[in-house]
């Protein structure tokens, strides 16, 4: 059980994966997704022994490669130059894809436009028009993970919530989200409750002012 935290500022997009990563069990195999998701690779420790697996087919994925260490033709699925480490396997979409839909994974790290309080995913498409439809893996790991986490901005750029009651984006998963990561707050999800863990930068009583769903605290 989670003991309710604050913090005086927000959290920044290190600060955020460094406990996305900490939370990750030892010996998990886990699938980072494109954009904010991407940045725990960095934070991850040997100690843990987590395994990170791509969707364009890889698993063994290190952190992100810079400098000298960038190759051009190794890669994660969101086109950002990786490493990788020892033992580290390759094989075909195919495969990759099978491992996301048979249960294999047990954490994926995905962003997000919207959740819903029920744990409802959207995250491939806003809908608006002239908008490029992004699917990808979203949809398979959404529902074949053992666990799907979410990092995202908590508030839109004119201040409204991503935490929301029911989606009004198109759907990517219904009921797969057990935890969102923003700067602003953590949350834990389960049966329809939203328990906030931890705020940064903004008391719980004026969080619970600011979104449009009821909130638990945790204890």
């Amino acid at each position: 059980m989670s003991t309710f935290t604050t913090t005086e500022a927000a959290l920044n997009r290190d600060e955020m994966a460094k406990i996305v990563a900490a939370d990750i069990p030892a010996g998990a195999f886990v699938n980072l997704g494109i954009g904010q998701p991407t940045n725990v690779s960095n934070f991850l420790t040997a100690q843990q022994g987590v395994t990170l697996h791509t969707e364009n087919g890889m698993l063994g994925m290190g952190p992100v490669a810079t400098g000298d260490d960038i190759d051009e033709d190794l890669i994660n699925a969101g086109k950002i130059p990786v490493t990788e480490l020892p033992g580290a396997s390759y094989f075909h979409h195919a495969d990759s894809f099978a491992m996301m839909r048979g249960g294999h994974l047990d954490v994926c790290v995905l962003g997000a436009f919207q959740v819903s309080e029920a744990g409802d995913l959207a995250n491939w498409h806003t809908g608006a028009p002239g908008a490029i439809p992004a699917v990808g893996g979203a949809m398979d790991l959404a529902i074949g993970a053992k666990a799907t986490w979410v990092m995202m901005g908590l508030f839109t750029k004119t201040g409204e919530s991503k935490l929301v009651e029911a989606l009004s984006y198109p759907v990517t998963g219904l009921g797969c989200v057990s935890r969102i990561y923003t700067e602003s707050a953590i949350f834990d999800l389960s049966g329809g409750t939203v328990t906030v863990r931890s705020t940064h930068g903004i008391s719980f009583e004026e969080l619970a002012q600011r979104l449009p769903i009821d909130l638990a605290k945790a204890a």
